[in-house]
């Protein structure tokens, strides 16, 4: 039998129920806090291993402070005009059906009225708090800010001003009229709930006390719009509204004075709203409003739409043209290209043959190893094992090996994880931790059809200078997202040995990570990335280290997060360490009248659209750029260092001031650095985007979009649509008027070239000089310097574009007969870049042309086979082994007279056995169809054998005729059943 006391279960139950709720809170908000704590901790744990832990606490500080303070504004602000609303209700409410409705609201309301307003302003707090740190960088620059020195054209303030300062303003303003606004929301709804306002009923629909109220919060709201309004002044120069970016005739003739108009205007009015805290009714808000509104409608909109109408497009030029060269002026200096002006070139192109012959001795270092073709001839010559990985996309760079600087196409050996057959935690986080080894390639010189490799393998060769002394990659583009290493007895995989399995052991000894041997900080460490086997496992030994956040451009990113990196960071030898370099950008939005540049379109090419191992650039809108900052990482202990590059850059002096110590003074790079920097990429493809139309430098012919240029196709077919990249080689430009010598000399540069719009023949050819030493590595002052040679635009004179000169390779009838056979036999060929070159007053083009087998039993990776050279505007085209042969066909006979448009021919003389060889390839060929059409394998077998035959001749015909001395002969025309056949 069970008693039960009367009342006893309730109390016993009760008391087991109603805590539940509040211990689910509390536990909920302490996990919270201890996520948060755990993810502030090991972000500050990783500043102090790279030393830029004041980065971090600069920036939490001022996203605290940012939060704090909008926060407490917002709240305490709303929060005071609630509780004036509260205190202003009127003691008599009129009996009505309206308030009779809101009695029961009150009822519900008043006895929770203080927890419901405090959760209702921390809400709002924290959501305006949260806003605002976002724009900690916009408040840290305002406050550092350095001037420019030079003031715009318009209201004649220093640029500072608007890149740092109007940022600035228009934030705190949106925050006060966000507090504003939401303060005559909650003032109004109080006083609506408690009678102060009433919507039925006769007689007065406000209280004197609620008008008053709301008249002062509308007033000081009006107060605001006045200010905003005499700051939108200085917004115009960012104006689309004219032809050009900037304060156009409209803007500063009709709009800017409608603003000061409006600005008094909304003053008045502010002193028609305080006016009505004395006065009954609402007549003086509602001429005030009904001022603000129509005087906003007639001055900000109905007038500068006439005076665009009426006065600026009848004579829009006329009208536009002062405002359209400031445009011209500050787009040009905001992008760095103020000083590139068009050289005429190309007009009297060298057509002598013994003369450039003569000339090919100043043609070196044509690198004809193309990084994007032959990623997967070092994968398959340089793996070794499966769970080694290169990249896509491979880098060049230039070393100095015996007596010379040269090209080389670099990479390093990455690790991808433990093979699939071996997973496991262990191995996944401690044995498989880092790549190994950095592989070069000579660019302009061949193993055969092989990179010949100059730095490579496993244990790491070196058959040149720089000698690599810590090829471990432990920080890398490919690297884990976390590994554990360094502890004591800890073995990790270095690299395989032998074909038994055996391996080459390391631990590793660098100061990079963050120690994880105590129990604190595996707890937290499990906790940050939610993997119990931190806390759990024996394995992780005492001296241990965890690795994370380790890849180049999120290392950088992380340590200077003012930054906008480049998309391709590449790595490099120094003193025998391996450095991954990135590049940084300072980027503003708030140049006056400059052009608006998307990063994200600006950079697109085929690479960023086919390859991973190019970043590609957010949706960033920018109007100011500048390569202001080289960094590097070390690759074994993940040492940070940024150098400033750009010493005059007010933006990047104004986040040395915020970040003080972080930045080292161009002085510091190491000179072994020094040669190894280059012109980064991205910079170069926003510049020649801006060049694209701002080598139009008179605002008459920019108006009438004479001259404009675009950036021409990718002339590869497979790429079809996508914009062609820039390339690095070395080149040697025409020579300047008064130069020095040793200008003339070839220099390493960043290349593109340009197309007149909506056509394919070539209209201009831009460089960057991208050698900061000489080859004896000392500095030199030309490194940026841009080059931009303008091509003769009359029809005869005019160069091909790349799409017209890789037509010309495709159509010519030598070209084809050698790469015909190989693409309908099992072989794919892969066009390599397509390099233009300023050579005897005109253009070379050099294009390596890779095969690759499709055929399992085969060489699965591009080999070179071919290299395509045109030289000129006609249709001189040449094909052979190597570029040095190549060059020596090209160059025969008598080229002093130019072909005409559209002629087709081999320059040189052929020789009967040359032209005996080309007439049974293409019969061969053209049976071999006539049978494939019929089904007829037997006669595919037949013809295919007298293919081969042919072919070997072809190639024995074109040795002989490479080596036999030059001589006059005229062209041969293509033989008709080629052109039938091909």
């Amino acid at each position: 039998m069970t008693f039960r006391t009367p009342g006893i279960g309730r109390r016993l139950g009760g008391g087991r129920n109603r805590p539940v709720l509040p211990v689910l809170v509390t536990l909920a908000v302490l996990l919270i806090a201890f996520m948060v704590f755990t993810a502030i901790w090991t972000d500050l744990l990783w500043y102090r291993s790279v030393g830029f832990s004041s980065v971090y606490t600069t920036r939490l500080l001022a996203r605290t402070v940012l939060f704090a303070g909008a926060g407490l504004l917002m709240a305490l602000v709303v929060g005071a005009n609630v509780v004036i609303a509260y205190r202003l209700r009127p003691a008599y409410r009129p009996l009505s059906v309206e308030q009779r409705g809101l009695e029961r609201y009150r009822e519900v309301i008043d006895p929770r009225r203080r927890l419901i307003t405090v959760v209702s302003l921390g809400l709002l707090a924290v959501l305006t708090g949260s806003s605002v740190s976002g724009r900690w960088q916009v408040w840290l620059a305002f406050l550092n800010r350095t001037p420019f020195g030079q003031v715009d054209p318009q209201f004649h303030k220093d640029i500072s001003f608007y890149v740092f300062t109007y940022p600035f303003l228009r934030l705190v303003l949106g925050v006060v009229f966000a507090t504003a606004i939401l303060s005559i929301l909650a003032a109004a709804m109080v006083h609506y709930l408690y009678g102060g306002l009433r919507i039925q009923g006769a007689g007065d629909k406000a209280s004197p006390a609620a008008r008053a109220h709301l008249s002062v919060l509308v007033g000081l709201f009006v107060l605001l719009k006045a200010f905003a309004y005499w700051f939108d002044r200085y917004g115009l120069v960012h104006s689309e509204r004219g032809v050009t970016t900037g304060a156009s005739y409209t803007d500063v003739n009709a709009l800017l004075p409608a603003k000061t108009i409006l600005a008094v205007i909304a003053l008045i009015c502010v002193v028609m709203f305080f006016g009505n805290i004395v006065r009954r009714g609402m007549m003086l808000p509602g001429v005030a409003l009904i001022l603000l509104v129509l005087s906003a409608v007639l001055l900000g909109g109905l007038y500068p739409l006439l005076i665009q109408q009426f006065q600026v497009r009848p004579d829009e030029l006329a009208k536009e043209r002062r405002y359209i060269q400031r445009n011209i002026d500050a787009t040009r200096a905001a992008y760095g290209v103020q000083d590139v002006r068009p050289e005429p070139y190309g007009a009297t192109p060298e057509r002598n043959a013994a003369k450039l012959n003569a000339e090919k001795k100043n043609l070196t270092g044509v690198r004809l190893l193309d990084p994007t073709v032959v990623g997967p001839t070092f994968q398959q010559l340089q793996q070794f094992r499966e769970f080694y990985r290169f990249p896509d996309t491979l880098d060049v760079d230039r070393y100095r090996s015996q007596g010379r600087t040269e090209d080389s196409v670099v990479a390093v050996r990455e690790l991808s994880g433990a093979p699939s057959d071996q997973k496991g935690w262990v191995k996944d986080r401690l044995i498989y931790t880092h790549g190994y080894g950095f592989v070069r390639a000579s660019g302009d010189t061949l193993d055969a059809d092989k990179p010949l490799f100059l730095q490579s393998d496993v244990p790491q060769r070196q058959d040149g200078s720089p000698a690599v002394t810590r090829p471990q990659i432990y920080f890398g583009e490919r690297s884990a997202h976390y590994s554990i290493v360094g502890g004591e007895g800890q073995r990790e995989l270095d690299f395989p040995k032998g074909s038994a399995g055996e391996q080459a052991d390391t631990t590793y000894s660098g100061s990079g990570g963050v120690p994880i041997d105590s129990f604190f900080n595996k707890l937290m460490f499990a906790a940050r990335f939610q993997d119990k086997n931190l806390l759990l496992s024996g394995a992780i030994k005492k001296k241990a280290r965890i690795l994370y956040n380790r890849t180049p451009r999120q290392m950088v990113q992380r340590a200077a997060p003012w930054l906008t990196l480049d998309g391709n960071p590449y790595p490099t030898v120094v003193d025998g360490r391996i450095l991954w370099v990135v590049d940084g950008y300072t980027t503003s939005s708030g140049y006056p009248y400059a052009e608006t540049v998307g990063l994200k379109d600006a950079t697109r090419d085929t690479i960023t659209d086919t390859r991973s191992a190019v970043a590609r650039q957010s949706d960033q809108h920018v109007n100011y750029l500048r390569n202001s900052i080289k960094a590097t990482v070390d690759a074994y202990d993940g040492t940070v260092r940024l150098y400033q590059w750009d010493e005059d850059d007010p933006v990047a002096k104004t986040w040395m001031k915020v970040f003080k110590g972080t930045v080292q003074p161009k002085s510091a790079i190491p000179a072994g650095l020094l040669g190894h920097l280059r012109y980064p990429e991205d910079l170069f493809k926003v510049q020649r985007r801006i060049l694209a139309k701002y080598h139009v430098t008179q605002a008459d012919s920019f108006y009438n979009g004479q001259g404009f240029w675009d950036v021409p196709e990718d002339p590869n077919p497979v790429n079809k649509g996508k914009t062609q990249p820039p390339y690095y080689l070395t080149l040697r430009l025409p020579k300047e008027a008064g130069a020095a010598p040793q200008d003339d000399a070839p220099r390493f540069s960043l290349t593109s070239t340009f197309t007149p719009r909506n056509q394919r023949f070539l209209a201009a050819f831009l460089a960057a000089d991208s050698a900061p030493t000489d080859d004896a590595g000392r500095p030199r002052a030309g490194y940026g310097k841009l080059r931009l040679l303008e091509m003769p635009s009359a029809e005869q004179a005019r160069p091909q574009g790349p799409g017209q000169v890789q037509n010309a390779f495709e159509s010519n009838n030598a070209v084809k007969t050698v790469l015909f056979p190989q693409r309908g036999t099992g072989t794919e060929t892969k066009l390599g870049n397509l390099l233009t070159l300023p050579f005897a007053g005109g253009l070379l083009y050099v294009e390596p042309v890779f095969a690759q087998s499709t055929q399992s039993n085969a060489t699965p990776y591009p080999t070179l086979q071919q290299v395509l050279v045109k030289y000129g505007n006609g249709n001189e085209v040449a094909v052979a082994k190597t570029l040095d042969a190549a060059l020596k066909q090209l160059f025969q006979g008598d080229l002093s007279a130019a072909p005409k448009p559209g002629e087709q021919g081999r320059p040189g003389a052929v020789s009967p056995q040359l032209q005996q060889a080309i007439d049974d390839l293409n019969k061969a060929l053209a049976d071999f169809k006539t049978a494939q059409s019929k089904s007829d394998y037997t006669a595919m077998g037949d013809a295919w054998k007298r293919i081969e035959e042919a072919q070997k001749a072809l190639a024995a015909a074109r040795d002989a005729a490479a080596k036999a001395p030059a001589s006059p002969a005229p062209s041969a025309s293509p033989s008709p059943s080629a052109s039938k056949t091909n």
